[in-house]
Order: structure tokens, then C-alpha cells, then sequence
């Protein structure tokens, strides 16, 4: 039985990924501290945040909703890996790639099992 957004995998997940994010992006050099550091940051953040605000709102449609816009930052996150390995940041997000997939899956199935 589910009974705060904290008891969801996808959130527990999203919060692991969370700190990954913030291990790579501390490699990245200074000069993007405000840009492309910043950017993932929040990007990465906004996905839990956006499933825990969801969960909190009244009625499933408004969950839903939330659920897409974490939806939104998984795929922005996804183009900001690519960006960081384009720019030499850092080379192999193979493995940050197969658990924004895995998110976005739970993500996914989360809206179906809503939408019932």
C-alpha cells in the first residue's frame, strides 16, 4: 500500500539519480558552474520534485500533469547528458542513459495505472 510519493520506486530511483547527477556535474569545469552544472542540476532535481508535487495534489488529473512534466525533464536531462559528452565532460553516459529509460518507464506505467 502506497501511502506518500516516498513509497513510489520511481521516486526513490529519481532521488538516487539525483545525487549521480550532482557527482558528474561536480567534474564538469568551473566555467559552467551557472550554465550546463546548474541546468542538469535542476533538471535532475525537478524529477522527484514534480512526482512528489503530483502525489500531494488532489485527484489523479493534476497528478498526471505532474507526471509529465517530470516526464519533460527526463528528456531534458537526457539532451544534457548528450551536450556534456559532446563538450568532453564526460565520456560515457551509457549507464545515466539506462536509468533515465528505467525512470521514464515507471513514469509511464505510473500515468496508465492513473488513468484507469
Amino acid at each position: 500500500m502506497i501511502n506518500s510519493h516516498k513509497d513510489l520506486i520511481v521516486w526513490q530511483q529519481s532521488i538516487l539519480f539525483v545525487k549521480d547527477i550532482y557527482d558528474i556535474t561536480s567534474l564538469f569545469p568551473n566555467q559552467e558552474q551557472f550554465g550546463l552544472t546548474n541546468q542538469m542540476r535542476r533538471a535532475a532535481v525537478s524529477i522527484p520534485s514534480n512526482i512528489a508535487e503530483g502525489a500531494g495534489r488532489s485527484g489523479k488529473k493534476e497528478w498526471i500533469r505532474f507526471l509529465h512534466i517530470a516526464l519533460g525533464s527526463v528528456s531534458e536531462l537526457e539532451t544534457q547528458l548528450e551536450i556534456a559528452k559532446v563538450l568532453g565532460y564526460t565520456s560515457n553516459i551509457e549507464r545515466e542513459n539506462e536509468k533515465l529509460i528505467y525512470i521514464r518507464r515507471m513514469i509511464l506505467k505510473l500515468i496508465s495505472s492513473l488513468n484507469v
